[in-house]
């Protein structure tokens, strides 16, 4: 395996399959699937998952909502999905461990970064929930920072696109698709990869991101084998 501890990020959308909104059990056994793969392999996992299948803060600020209350919302999602995540993977026979940065000690420890190195290092993979646990942070930076701390080789970005391209590719047929590509191009060209404040922070740590397409068999276990598929972010 090319990369020994990697961090994986999720999207709460990720989790809906074809439905409209909450969470499809045939995807979250999918992806278990994806995991258990990596993990036979002896790769360290750990997952950040959003919440936007079932609540976003930003969207409930649009509307009116004080964001910091619709913040917290949307950290409690991530919990709620980390719970999924962490059931579909003990179905799977993955030992798991579900962090969160809000205290929920009924249902998940703290996060705590020694405990969860040590899980790591034991095999276990740890799904870290509730986002940074503060507000007007994405879980985007939630990942960035995670990753940072857990000391990650990478941060492998999984979603419905194939990479990362000129524009959106399914809404540009003429969108063409870069394998690699620097930080620095990618803030000139104006490319959403994440948000500003997780993207810089994941820049100024050099820790390279890899955006791929998650829903498509074995994929997981081609980036993390060092093959070339989706697209790469580095100095």
């Amino acid at each position: 395996m090319k990369y020994k501890r990697i961090l994986l990020k999720l999207s709460g959308e990720a989790l809906m399959g074809d439905r409209q909104y909450g969470i499809d059990p045939i995807r979250l056994a999918a992806y278990a699937n994806e995991v258990k793969q990596i993990t036979d392999a002896g790769v360290e996992v750990a997952v950040v998952i959003g919440g936007g299948n079932i609540f976003r803060g930003v969207s409930g600020a649009s509307k009116g909502m004080d964001r910091v209350q619709g913040d917290h919302m949307g950290m409690l999602a991530t919990v709620i999905n980390g719970l999924a995540l962490q059931s579909a993977f003990e179905d799977a026979e993955i030992p798991t461990r579900l962090q969160s940065a809000i205290q929920i000690n009924e249902v998940s420890e703290p996060f705590i970064r020694r405990k969860a190195m040590r899980h790591l290092e034991k095999g276990r993979v740890v799904i870290f929930g509730g986002g940074t646990g503060n507000p007007y942070f994405t879980t985007d930076s939630a990942a960035v920072l995670r990753a940072i701390e857990i000391k990650a080789d990478v941060i492998l970005k999984g979603t419905r696109v194939d990479g990362i391209y000129t524009a959106d590719p399914e809404k540009d047929a003429a969108a063409t698709k870069f394998d690699f590509i620097s930080f620095d191009d990618v803030l000139q060209k104006g490319l959403k990869v994440m948000d500003t404040t997780a993207f810089t922070l994941s820049q100024e740590n050099k820790l390279p991101i890899i955006v791929f397409d998650m829903n498509k068999t074995g994929n997981l276990l081609k980036v993390v084998s060092g093959e070339a598929v989706g697209t790469k972010v580095n100095l």
